[in-house]
């Protein structure tokens, strides 16, 4: 037979449209032909190859949409996988600016705190060489 194992299990559908592939294979049957034995037999042989090769290129074409059908269901999952993650990456940085935030506005008040306490300190000491004095 001229279909493969994988045409006749496909999951997708049929290859051929309903009643065709009886049409196809009447072509092969020996006897369908007109004329003389030996015309028949050249025109038998061109017949069964155009039949093969148009089995063949409905095959390999069913074949292409499958492969490009399976390609883009990948790159949508692709797709969804990545915005995903890139939503995650948004809320993360989101995160860590607000902690990088919270840390400026400490180390500005920790440093502010510093200035007056040395400030202050620096008042002690003199107060306190002015003691001693």
């Amino acid at each position: 037979m001229f279909l493969s194992e994988e045409a006749a299990q496909c999951q997708y559908g049929p290859v051929f449209e309903a009643g065709e592939i009886e049409e196809l294979w009447s072509l092969l049957q020996p006897g369908t032909n007109s004329g003389s034995e030996g015309s028949s037999r050249a025109v038998y042989s061109v017949d069964e190859r155009k039949l093969r090769r148009m089995i063949s290129n409905r095959e390999s074409a069913r074949r292409s949409r499958w492969r490009k059908k399976r390609h883009l269901e990948e790159l949508t999952e692709q797709v969804n996988q990545l915005k995903a993650e890139n939503r995650d990456l948004k809320n993360r940085l989101g995160h860590m600016a607000q902690q990088c935030h919270v840390a400026w506005t400490e180390n500005d008040r920790l440093s502010s705190e510093f200035l007056a306490l040395q400030s202050r300190l620096s008042d002690l000491c003199r107060i306190l060489v002015a003691m001693q004095s």
